[in-house]
């Protein structure tokens, strides 16, 4: 019988302040690898200890108060490498790390603050350069796993009011474009090829009252597979359940199961 591998990824928002979450989350559903960002730490204060006897290896990158990335998993990770391209301060973004022939990417893209602004047109870029770091250094053939927080919602349905929300620096047509780009490369957006539906979200905003009972959310946090990957892929699902435990992230996990 071949293994099952189960997948995730959680922007934790806070991985200090959301401890006790995430140790009950991978008892409770012992996913083999998990994906994590703005762990809003620096690596001499991450909570290494809190996850020592998790059964798990783990690599980090983060930064004071923003940004940060981590990898868990129970396999041993090879060829660990921080951050995109040369640039030290794109370190607390991004991780890449090997199991095998699976690669494992991790991203926490830049939100970009509102559209025309100096970190809109950075988080282009920053999308520009991703492609161009796929481009180079693999082929869509290649076993990968690219996941994390994108902070792009793709279509109209991964928003709860698109009419309203259209323009804004996660849901606009531009940015679709430049996601389109990475599907036309050979990414499938696992999730969306398992469903089809609309109200399905990962995230519901802090600042606006009773988001997420009223399921006001966006869909910005993903699992992209190569088309090898896809073809393993199982089933995958967004797990609310986090969201609805006292001092939650703003954001919920997103699971994946594969048939290796």
């Amino acid at each position: 019988m071949k293994n099952i591998m189960k997948i995730a990824t959680f922007n934790v928002n806070s991985i200090r302040s959301r401890v006790q979450i995430v140790l009950d989350w991978i008892v409770e559903n012992k996913p083999d690898v998990l994906c994590m960002q703005e762990t809003k730490v620096q690596d001499k204060d991450f909570p290494a200890e809190a996850f020592a006897y998790s059964g798990y290896e783990f690599v980090y990158r983060g930064e004071k108060s923003y940004n940060g990335v981590a990898i868990f998993s129970r396999k041993k990770l090879e060829n660990v490498q921080f951050g995109l391209d040369s640039e030290p301060k794109d370190e607390a973004r991004m991780i890449k790390a090997t199991i095998g022939d699976l690669n494992i990417i991790t991203t926490y893209i830049p939100q970009g603050f509102f559209v025309e602004s100096d970190k809109y047109l950075y988080k282009l870029d920053w999308f520009r350069r991703l492609l161009e770091y796929f481009q180079q250094n693999y082929k869509p053939t290649d076993n990968i796993l690219w996941m994390g927080d994108l902070n792009v919602a793709y279509e109209a349905k991964d928003v709860y009011d698109p009419k309203r929300l259209d323009g804004h620096v996660c849901f606009n047509k531009e940015l679709s474009a430049v996601f389109k780009k990475f599907l036309d490369w050979g990414f499938v957006d696992l999730f969306r090829m398992l469903c089809c539906d609309e109200g399905h979200y990962s995230f519901w905003d802090y600042r606006m009252p009773n988001t997420f009972a009223r399921n006001r959310g966006w869909r910005l946090d993903y699992i992209m597979g190569t088309e090898p990957m896809a073809k393993k892929c199982l089933k995958c699902w967004i797990d609310k359940k986090p969201r609805t435990l006292e001092k939650p992230s703003d954001h919920t996990p997103v699971v994946a199961e594969f048939k290796l």
